[in-house]
């Protein structure tokens, strides 16, 4: 394989296809299920059929706002098996079951070398695409895998035994890690989730590792109900009861050391601030719309609180990462327990369209062009 053409490559497998199904956003709120061409790959490439993929609330902001020109290919929590490898590429092979990310850093401009990677200009740029321009490519059947994201580390082997849906968790995961460890958080520390979405709940966890309490506020029972498997134990009914006064109820009236925001818009921003303590940390989370919102300035100064965000991924946690989702499966991570729906391809805007739309029974919302996709 190595002594071929890129292009003689992509085509030795004959199971590649010349066309495939892919959900095609063509303007705001427009979401159609096309058929496109499989992408070409090139030197150092791979193509990956993917197996699962994972809807993130950030893939919703896109075709909700029209924040990015059309037509595009969105999708970045995927999994899927090397189906084509290009010259030069060392360490993967065909039938390889892997994990990989849009995004890396170059690991030496200013940014990375200050620990702000998602301000690398090379984190910037994505580099797995479906076609059209580079956009993550996962609601797709294939993606090429661009010669950079290959060589910085971008894509992780899966084993043996562990299914698509856990590894496709694998960047979600970076980023909610990245997020706890900015937080610095101490064994006596309390901590308080707010929103028990996927992104909440695995920030809860990974929290509830480190701190000595962890408090989660949503407004649906259900989503309880599936936070108290993974042992989290103080649950706030943020539809019935004031998260404010029960975070003041169970510090002895300091507030939380921490409070991180999982939940979009600027609304409950106040409630975070009134709900740590003095000298606390508030970290925005989803917050990544642009916009104004007004903060008691001596909350900040005379309060000593610290309001804080963290965004996307991190490189350097890369093996950790790696070791917490595929290692942990089998030891009570089990992160496939947060799916609550499943589509094929053929109902992949119906799914959006329910990822667009939460409710009391709704999780993470899973794309599985192939089936059983997230089985094998």
């Amino acid at each position: 394989m190595a002594t071929e053409t890129a292009q003689t490559a992509h085509l030795a497998h004959t199971a590649i296809p010349a066309t495939m199904r892919a959900v095609v956003y063509r303007g705001v709120n427009d979401l159609r299920l096309e058929t496109v061409p499989v992408p070409h790959i090139g030197h150092g490439e791979l193509l990956v059929k993917i197996a699962t993929c994972g809807i993130c609330g950030t893939d919703l902001k896109k075709v909700h706002t029209g924040s990015h020109s059309a037509p595009r290919i969105f999708g970045h929590e995927m999994a899927g098996t090397v189906v084509a490898v290009g010259e030069g590429v060392a360490g993967y092979k065909l039938g390889d079951r892997v994990m990989v990310y849009h995004h890396v850093p170059c690991g030496t401009c200013y940014y990375c070398r200050k620990n702000t990677p998602a301000q690398c200009l090379t984190y910037k740029r994505v580099g797995t695409t479906a076609g059209f321009e580079p956009s993550g490519g996962g609601f797709a059947e294939y993606i090429r895998v661009m010669d950079f994201i290959v060589n910085l580390g971008g894509v992780v082997h899966i084993p043996d035994g562990i299914p698509f849906e856990q590894a496709a968790f694998i960047e979600p995961v970076n980023t909610v890690l990245k997020g706890v460890k900015a937080l610095s958080l101490e064994p006596d520390d309390t901590v308080l989730v707010i929103g028990q979405g996927p992104i909440g709940l695995m920030h809860a966890v990974l929290a509830n590792r480190v701190a000595g309490k962890v408090l989660t506020s949503d407004l649906y029972p259900e989503r309880h109900a599936l936070a108290a498997k993974f042992g989290l134990k103080y649950p706030i009914d943020a539809g019935k009861e004031n998260v404010v006064e029960q975070v003041l109820a169970e510090t002895e009236g300091r507030g939380a050391d921490a409070v991180v925001l999982c939940v979009g818009g600027i609304g409950l921003i106040r409630t975070a601030m009134d709900a740590v303590r003095s000298g606390g940390r508030v970290m925005l989370f989803a917050q990544t719309q642009r916009g104004e919102v007004v903060i008691d300035p001596a909350a900040v100064c005379m309060d000593e609180k610290t309001l804080l965000g963290s965004y996307s991924s991190s490189f350097a946690i890369l093996d950790e990462v790696a070791e917490l989702v595929l290692g942990g499966y089998r030891n009570g991570f089990d992160l496939t327990q947060l799916i609550s729906h499943r589509f094929p391809m053929e109902q992949a805007v119906e799914a959006m369209d329910v990822a667009s739309n939460p409710k009391a029974d709704s999780m993470k919302i899973m794309i599985e062009p192939f089936a059983g996709g997230g089985a094998d």
